[in-house]
């Protein structure tokens, strides 16, 4: 069974900027994802578009989100990149999450999301500890508003503590999460085709 998957990039700079850690762990993970047979749309640089402040899908003229979420629901995976700042999760992710909170609102006849049997994995990057604090904010918020956590389903990298070195600039990537982005590539490919074989039911 075909399924795509589409990578969502909350580096805090936007693609005119340097390159990005993050782009490098999703380029991972995408490489992974490829070998389990799942095609990838387009990333989106959150930090190209204007994601206004809200909890709405639409909050009005000059809003880049409702186009954003059509593209991110279209898939039935969504790979969720973003850096540790401040020791967690970056604020455009947290832009991101608070504009899902409108699929509580957003429910079928059975009650079900619009993200309801659709898997959603963690790419985190930092040169500073945070790692497990930020996946735990994504994974309850993209919980709370209908996306599926598979297991082991974060990817990331922290530096040396107070360190310079970045993600992208490791010649090699370390054993450790090359073996982790394999696991994270191959559960949520299973669970993505269990899911879109046979959909949540709703209430």
């Amino acid at each position: 069974m075909a399924l795509s998957a589409i990578e969502i990039n909350c580096s805090l700079k936007k693609s005119s900027g340097e390159p990005s850690s993050t782009d490098a762990m999703l380029d991972l993970l995408r490489r992974h994802f490829r070998h389990n047979g799942v095609n990838f749309g387009e990333r989106l640089r959150i930090a190209d578009h204007n994601v206004v402040p809200g909890v709405t899908s639409d909050e009005g003229e000059g809003d880049d989100w409702p186009a954003l979420r059509e593209k991110i629901l279209a898939h039935d995976i969504l790979v969720f990149g973003g850096p540790i700042w401040m020791g967690q999760i970056g604020s455009i992710a947290k832009r991101v999450l608070e504009r899902m909170d409108a699929f509580l609102s957003e429910t079928d006849q059975n009650g079900r999301m619009p993200s309801f049997s659709k898997v959603a994995v963690a790419a985190i990057v930092g040169n500073e500890d945070g790692a497990h604090w930020s996946t735990s904010q994504l994974f309850q918020a993209l919980n709370d508003v209908g996306w599926t956590i598979p297991a082991n389903a974060a990817c990331y990298w922290v530096g040396e503590a107070m360190g310079s070195t970045d993600f992208r600039e490791l010649k090699q990537t370390p054993k450790k999460v090359e073996e982790t982005a394999k696991m994270v590539a191959a559960n949520a490919a299973h669970l993505a085709r269990l899911l879109k074989n046979s959909p949540y039911p709703g209430a």
